[in-house]
Formats: C-alpha cells, structure tokens, sequence
C-alpha cells in the first residue's frame, strides 16, 4: 500500500484532565466522531502523531504536556476591549457577565474563544487564554475510520461530508 500523506481519520474519543482518569473536558459519545486530514496542522501536533499510523478499531490512550498542547497561559492575552464592542441595541448584550465565556474574532477571521474577566466602566476586560491553556491533556479513544484524503479535500484543507462531496 502506498502511504500516503495526507488521510482523513476520523476517531471517538474522550479527553481528560491530566489522566485517563482525571475530569472528562469534553467527549465525542453520543456524538459524530472527530475528523481531521491529517498533514494540514488542523490537530496538535502531539495528538496527531499518536493517531496517524493507528488502524480502524485501534484504541489509543495518551497524554499530551500543556506546552505541546495550548500553551501556557499568557498576561499579553488579558485585553481590554471597548463596550460598544458588546453593545445592541444601546445596552451591554446578557451574555456579557464575568465567567462567560464568548466568541471573539480575530484580526485573521478566526473565532477566538475569550472569558469575561471583569466588566469596567468603558470596557471589557477578556482572557483570550485557551481554555486548556495550562492543562496537562489525556486522551483516550477508538479509530473509526480512516482513508487516504482526496484531492479536493486536500487543496481545500478540509473533510468533505460523509461521500467527500459539497452539497
């Protein structure tokens, strides 16, 4: 069989705290699976090279360090953003309350989560830390599927649908 170097595996898995058996983060159970084309940097890096020569039905278990997962937490990513920022309607939309968490965009485009820290006067103090900044990773899990990547979906950087095709 010819490796390829791009695949698109798709895998169920929980993720802990720490160890396998430390708090569950979140769970693909109940859910579709995860499916990534591996080769594009869509995973950390760590995860996908514990998965990638994995067969359907293997069962992984592996921890991933914070700092080759999201990092460590970092003082530069407490910003503060001005109110009219959150406002509608000439007030503070609800969501805005401290522990929130809410989707930010960057300059890119990209949806950065961001929790509250503190609402102020003129302004909204926000951690734009990962959540799982700082956190050790564990996790555990089966291969469901995996198949090389078609071209499309190469030069896209994305899995197609379940046939591979847009509808």
């Amino acid at each position: 069989m010819i490796e390829t170097k791009h695949k698109a595996i798709s895998v169920d898995y929980n993720l802990h705290k720490d160890t396998a058996e430390g708090e569950m983060i979140e769970t693909t159970v109940g859910n579709a699976p995860l499916t990534f084309l591996t080769g594009m940097g869509q995973m950390i890096p760590d995860f996908e090279n514990n998965i990638v020569n994995l067969a359907v039905g293997d069962t992984f278990s592996f921890g991933i360090k914070a700092e080759n997962a999201y990092g460590s937490k970092s003082d530069d990513a407490i910003i503060e953003l001005p109110h009219d920022m959150f406002m509608q309607e000439g007030k503070l939309v609800d969501e805005v309350f401290v522990g929130n968490m809410l989707p930010l965009q960057d300059q890119n485009g990209h949806v950065v989560p961001a929790t509250v820290v503190k609402v102020n006067e003129a302004t909204i103090t926000m951690d734009i830390n990962h959540p799982l900044a700082d956190q050790n990773l564990h996790f555990t899990g089966t291969v469901v599927a995996t198949r090389p990547a078609t071209e499309e979906e190469i030069s896209h950087g994305h899995v197609h649908g379940e046939g591979g095709h847009h509808h």
